[in-house]
């Protein structure tokens, strides 16, 4: 593992490891090599793990779950509609 050990950083330290990390995604995806995409991977993974472990009630945002997306694109419909009726 590259890095210090997750369960390790204080609130403040895994969060810029997460900016970080999260900053750095795009690249190691478009030009990184598998070993180093896997890498980013298995990171991204416990850090992303620790925050929710220390976060189990963050709020959510409405509009980042299936039904806000549902809502702002119009498209939910909880009962199908039939012509002429």
């Amino acid at each position: 593992m590259t890095g210090v050990e997750p369960s390790r950083l204080d609130d403040q330290q895994l969060m810029k490891e997460l900016e970080t990390i999260h900053r750095t995604r795009h690249d190691t995806l478009l030009y990184g090599s598998n070993d180093a995409l896997r890498a980013h991977n298995e990171r991204m993974a416990q850090l992303e793990g620790e925050y929710l472990r220390r976060n189990p009630r963050r709020p959510v945002a409405a509009g980042r779950t299936r039904e806000g997306a549902r809502d702002r694109s119009g498209a939910c419909s909880t009962t199908p509609s039939t012509p002429g009726t």
